[in-house]
């Protein structure tokens, strides 16, 4: 079963969402419908994909987070040395 909504759009987002809808052959109704379930659906496919995180930068070669305050000493003695 379906809910009726009711939404307000200014002058020139109506038009040009009429116009959109006229170009698919569809009621601006239906348009308005997909928009709402695309999103939906884009953000529940986001918010439920968290592999793409697991090993983000790792390259199996270096372990920077053992040595992130040496490297950061060798950069800042590379930029200003000792006297």
């Amino acid at each position: 079963m379906m809910s009726r909504t009711q939404i307000t759009l200014d002058p020139d987002a109506h038009r040009a969402a009429r116009r959109r809808a006229a170009a698919q052959g569809i009621s601006l109704a239906e348009y308005i419908r997909r928009l709402v379930h695309d999103d939906l659906a884009d953000h529940e496919r986001v918010a439920a994909d968290v592999s793409a995180l697991f090993d983000l930068g790792d390259s199996g070669g270096s372990d920077v987070a053992n040595h992130k305050h040496e490297y950061v000493g060798e950069a800042v003695d590379s930029l200003h040395p000792r006297r």
